[in-house]
């Protein structure tokens, strides 16, 4: 069966963010099996330096590195990532599959992003949109779109 994981740096605190988590990871469990890794951050000072961002995102990137499996096909959530429609998201699975890939994970950072290295290590970069949102409704966004991938796939009625 297909593996899917996101590993992502912190966690969700608002409950309607875990109750739409939970949902999606519930109706996601008919196509994969779904693994959700929360690492924590970097702390850093209220008002860190570009320095201490930096440093701080590399010793995330490593924690990130550390809970990929060998073998899988990472996918990095960057705004400078490639868009891609619903369908064509699908299809990218699809392909990878196809292709011999079982096992998929999705990367998401910190509320300051992730580290270059980690964008240069991963198979694919994937931009949800031009617009920034928070990590953690980033998350969310990203489970609802696998999910639309996968009823695409699978020509469900969830998609319109």
């Amino acid at each position: 069966m297909l593996s899917i994981s996101i590993v992502c740096v912190g966690r969700l605190k608002e409950s309607y963010l875990k109750s739409a988590s939970a949902e999606y990871q519930k109706r996601l469990g008919a196509f994969c099996r779904l693994n959700i890794k929360e690492l924590e951050p970097v702390s850093l000072p209220e008002n860190p330096s570009p320095a201490q961002v930096m440093s701080a995102l590399e010793k995330e990137g490593e924690r990130i590195w550390a809970a990929v499996p060998a073998g899988a096909k990472t996918v990095a959530l960057c705004i400078e990532g490639k868009m891609l429609t619903s369908e064509k998201l699908g299809n990218f699975i699809s392909t990878q599959m196809s292709q011999g890939f079982s096992r998929f994970v999705f990367i998401i950072g910190s509320s300051h992003g992730l580290a270059d290295s980690v964008k240069n290590r991963a198979d694919f970069s994937l931009s949800l949109s031009k617009m920034t949102f928070p990590h953690q409704l980033a998350r969310i966004m990203l489970l609802e779109q696998l999910y639309r991938a996968f009823m695409i796939e699978n020509s469900g009625k969830y998609h319109k």
